[in-house]
């Protein structure tokens, strides 16, 4: 029989798209606690099927399908802008494919509006219905509110008409900037996207017998295998290792590994692979909040997905993608005994500078950083991590100064690497660092 958490998502599954739902209605109308009902509502918004809005409340919406290309809604515009939902509410979960500036007149504004834009306008009321007529959203700006006419037009064709009280100029910046993080995030790839899924997963039971570990193993030739308890949550992992030398009858959990790492769908999958390295892990087992299994990851699934990212387009620039479009690749001089790693060179631009006139001790670690990655290119170690740096400033920078940027391999292994970078300014050594990397390997 459904638990009454599992049955409060089903009744919410059949609330039409725009209908605003309370933890208190929930709990009058199913009969359960408010505290029940509170769970269940926020494992729905989780889940996709709800979302919160400030001012409007929480609304059921159409659950979104994960896409490769994720795209702003009109709700999440609410949400940077700081406005008010004035109309169309049932909208609200429709995608945002562009955004108007509406400074022209209505004639010319004809070819620029298309279905699913944002058209960005003052209290033109003419302008407003315009835009809903030909499948746009409205955006009034300046804290002006619309006529009764434009509101009953945005709720019979289910297109949101916002307010806000930023002018058009800061509106459009919000926006852009937001349109931009959502692209950069799209190229961090996340546990979410590579995981095997626990129907796909191959688990023992606490209860299950050495004999069970040995057949699962025959059958499958994987030797390490996560351990669940009855309620399918995660107690353990267990390997080869820890069965050598024990007989069929004993039980899994006597001889498997308790409190093993685990990782969860939101991490990102550099951080899982830096977690694998450190503690030198095949398989690490992924869970929900509550340790029930989800499924599992492998160093190959890792592997395999930081070198497709490295063919991914650049979709939106990060301020480490600005700083490192200055660095140029220069030759060694030929005195060099690293004759086949380059050097780097940059010049010292206003940007780059601290309060003080000075280049930035941030910035030159996220030149340092990016100078290790592409040093480690050379040895054929793409997926390097990194894990440790010491930077000392032995003289200031100066604005305008062209830096030469030194770096040398002093030890590398499968697994880590250690380089030795030297940053100087006209031959005169100014800053000195020692950089540790793990490295990512097909095992």
């Amino acid at each position: 029989m459904a638990t009454k958490h599992d049955q409060i998502i089903a009744y919410i599954e059949t609330l039409p798209v725009g209908e605003k739902i309370s933890v208190r209605s929930i709990a009058k109308n199913l009969g359960v606690s408010e505290g029940t009902a509170y769970r269940a509502i926020k494992e729905a918004e989780t889940n996709g099927l709800v979302s919160t809005i400030q001012r409007v409340g929480t609304i059921r919406i159409e659950r979104k399908i994960k896409e490769t290309f994720e795209t702003l809604t009109y709700g999440e515009v609410v949400k940077i802008i700081d406005g008010d939902i004035l109309g169309g509410k049932e909208g609200l979960d429709k995608d945002l494919s562009k955004f108007i500036i509406g400074a022209m007149t209505e004639e010319a504004m004809v070819r620029y509006i298309t279905p699913g834009s944002l058209m960005i306008v003052g209290n033109r009321e003419n302008a407003q219905k315009l835009a809903l007529e030909y499948g746009a959203a409205v955006l009034i700006t300046g804290g002006f509110k619309t006529n009764e006419e434009i509101i009953l037009l945005a709720d019979k064709l289910k297109m949101p008409v916002l307010s806000t009280t930023y002018d058009s100029f800061t509106v459009a910046t919000l926006i852009n900037r937001a349109i931009t993080d959502q692209l950069i995030k799209k190229e961090i790839m996340l546990v979410d996207d590579i995981y095997t899924k626990a129907d796909q997963t191959l688990y023992l039971t606490a209860n299950q017998l050495v004999l069970d570990y040995r057949k699962l193993n025959d059958q499958s030739q994987h030797t390490r295998f996560p351990v669940v308890n009855k309620k399918n949550r995660l107690i353990g992992m267990v390997t080869a290792r820890d069965i050598i030398g024990k007989q069929d009858h004993v039980s899994i959990e006597r001889v498997m590994t308790k409190n093993p790492t685990f990782a969860k769908t939101h991490m990102s999958v550099a951080s899982v692979g830096h977690l694998m390295i450190w503690d030198g892990l095949e398989v690490i087992p992924i869970v929900e909040d509550d340790l029930t299994l989800m499924g599992i990851v492998s160093r190959q699934d890792v592997m395999k997905s930081m070198q497709s990212s490295q063919h991914q387009p650049q979709m939106g620039d990060t301020l480490s993608d600005q700083i490192n479009e200055n660095i140029e690749v220069s030759a060694p001089s030929s005195k060099s005994d690293f004759s086949d790693i380059p050097y780097y060179k940059f010049k010292v631009t206003p940007q780059m500078t601290d309060d003080v006139g000075t280049l930035s001790f941030g910035l030159l670690s996220e030149v340092i950083t990016t100078v290790t990655k592409n040093t480690l290119v050379v040895f054929q170690k793409k997926n390097a991590i990194l894990e440790q740096m010491n930077l000392y400033y032995l003289k200031l920078v100066q604005l305008g100064s062209e830096i030469e940027i030194r770096p040398r391999v002093f030890e590398i292994g499968r697994r880590t690497a250690k380089l030795d970078i030297e940053v100087y300014t006209d031959t005169v050594l100014v800053a000195k660092a020692t950089v540790a990397c793990q490295l990512m390997q097909k095992t």
